[in-house]
C-alpha cells in the first residue's frame, strides 16, 4: 500500500507563500510521476501541477503558472509544491497524487490518471 501526506497548509494573506510537502511511503513505491490537484467548494477538481520522477517534465495549470513551483527529491520520495503571490481564488484542498503509468506528458494532468491519492491540506488565502 503506497501512503501519501500532504503538509504545510494553512491560513496566509493574499500575496504571501506556502511550501506543500508530500512524501510518499509504502513497502515497494513505484511510481512515474506526482500531481498536485485542488479542490475548492462549488468547483472541480483542477490540475495544479505536474512532475515526473525522471527527466524535466513538469506542468502547470493556467492559473498558477509563473507563481508555483512543483519539484522532487528522489532520494526522499518527496513532491513539493512551493506557492508563491497567493491570491484568494488559490483557496482550495490540495491533493497530491501518484500515478503508476509511463505515459504521455499529457497523461498527467488528468485526475483519472493517478492511482493513489493523499487525504488533502486546506490552503486558505484571505484578502
Amino acid at each position: 500500500q503506497v501512503r501519501l501526506v500532504e503538509s504545510g497548509g494553512g491560513l496566509v494573506q493574499a500575496g504571501g507563500s506556502l511550501r506543500l510537502s508530500c512524501p510518499a511511503s509504502g513497502r515497494t513505491f513505484s511510481s512515474t510521476a506526482m500531481g498536485w490537484f485542488r479542490h475548492a467548494p462549488g468547483k472541480e477538481c483542477e490540475s495544479v501541477a505536474s512532475v515526473r520522477w525522471s527527466g524535466n517534465y513538469t506542468y502547470y495549470g493556467d492559473s498558477v503558472k509563473g507563481r508555483f513551483t512543483i519539484s522532487r527529491d528522489n532520494a526522499k520520495n518527496t513532491v513539493y509544491l512551493q506557492m508563491n503571490s497567493l491570491k484568494p481564488e488559490d483557496t482550495a484542498v490540495y491533493y497530491c497524487a501518484a500515478s503508476r503509468i509511463y505515459a504521455s506528458d499529457s497523461y498527467y494532468r488528468s485526475t483519472a490518471s493517478y492511482d493513489y491519492w493523499g487525504q488533502g491540506t486546506q490552503v486558505t488565502v484571505s484578502s
